[in-house]
């Protein structure tokens, strides 16, 4: 039986990557996520892992580059500012198709901003982040025990698709302490003989890059066939969570934290016989269009409620108004704060209050 502990948001992402099997962790300090880093300088040198400090968030994402190509599972951590200086590495890491986990514990932005938590990077994680058409499964954890069930599934599903894995937290999750029980490791194993650079010795070479100067057919080719690995990602790994959403006339969406607050929201709207519900994205991407279609068929109206200026707005916008069913008619409203700001309970409630008028 799993043991249950109370531990910190950014300790359990550390724990849950070394039973996941991840020996490596390369970063570079920043607020609100420090703890992981320091966790893992205590933890992975008394299991016989590598912690290193690298000298920039540049150098830390190119030593994943080198503990990927070798077939290792390895992960690296760091908020807004810092991801955004690792995303050239993480496009190279996608052009070679190298499997590899990057927490971002978001912070207030733009620019170093705050080190208050936020939802600012959505767009940023599910648009690739850095250049050329590339993709990364965007997994957004809304309490302490699924930082820990879906760092271990990061690890999965990195290796099965062999891409990058974003889990996209918030200061305020990585800082926030609950109960939980340590997730088991999967057991799943994934054959990297094909690739991986672990030595020539009886075999022909691999080559890992992502260089291919050729327009026809060679990036063309890697590109189509990245594109039909995506499609397949979206057909077969999306994620949500309901609450409350079967008969509601109102549906409030949101993610991470602030879906926390919305689910006390729906609360306070049942006792007051206003039928609220929630949808909660998991999976950022691949984006539950068709689930949330289906849960807004006979909704009055949907409610976003994000800690941005409402970037999660525009792919709820897709699904719906983009849909050849009846939630194309369905009003979309958008409940926002930015800058490190949270939504505020009461706020949420009177709105929907107001749509009852």
């Amino acid at each position: 039986m799993a043991e249950t502990v109370l531990m910190k948001g950014n300790e359990v992402i550390g724990e849950a990557a070394i039973i996941a099997g991840c020996r490596y962790y390369f970063a570079y300090p920043i607020t609100p996520q420090n703890e992981i880093p320091a966790y893992m300088a205590l933890r992975l040198p008394r299991i016989g892992g590598t912690f290193l400090q690298a000298e920039s968030e540049l150098a830390a994402i190119n030593m994943v580059f080198g503990a990927s190509a070798a077939g290792a599972r390895v992960m690296t951590s760091s908020a807004s500012p810092g991801i955004s200086l690792k995303q050239e590495g993480i496009s190279y890491l996608s052009g070679a198709e190298l499997p590899a986990v990057v927490v971002n514990m978001v912070r207030g932005g733009p620019g170093l901003g705050n080190i208050a938590g936020s939802q600012g990077d959505y767009f940023q994680a599910t648009r690739g982040g850095g250049h050329g058409d590339y993709r990364t499964i965007v997994l957004a954890p809304a309490s302490v025990q699924e930082l820990a069930d879906l760092t271990v599934e990061a690890f999965d599903l990195a290796d099965q698709y062999r891409m990058v894995v974003v889990l996209l937290g918030d200061g305020y999750l990585g800082q926030m302490s609950e109960s939980l029980k340590l997730p088991e490791p999967s057991g799943k194993e994934f054959d990297k003989s094909s690739w991986a650079l672990t030595g020539a010795s009886g075999r022909a070479p691999h080559i890992v890059y992502s260089l291919r100067l050729s327009p026809e057919p060679a990036l063309e080719e890697v590109n189509l066939r990245l594109q039909a690995k995506y499609r397949e990602i979206e057909k077969n790994e999306v994620r949500f969570d309901t609450y409350r959403s079967k008969d509601a006339e109102y549906l409030l969406v949101g993610f991470g934290t602030s879906a926390r607050i919305c689910k006390a929201a729906v609360n306070i709207l049942r006792r007051e016989g206003i039928k609220a519900g929630l949808f909660r994205p998991i999976t950022l991407w691949p984006f539950p269009s068709l689930a949330i279609e289906r849960a807004a068929g006979s909704i009055k109206k949907v409610l976003a409620v994000e800690m941005n200026a409402g970037q999660m707005l525009e792919d709820i916008r897709l699904a719906l108004w983009t849909s050849t069913s009846s939630s194309r008619n369905v009003v979309i409203d958008f409940c926002g704060r930015t800058g490190g700001m949270i939504p505020d309970v009461d706020e949420i409630v009177e709105r929907v209050r107001n749509y009852e008028k």
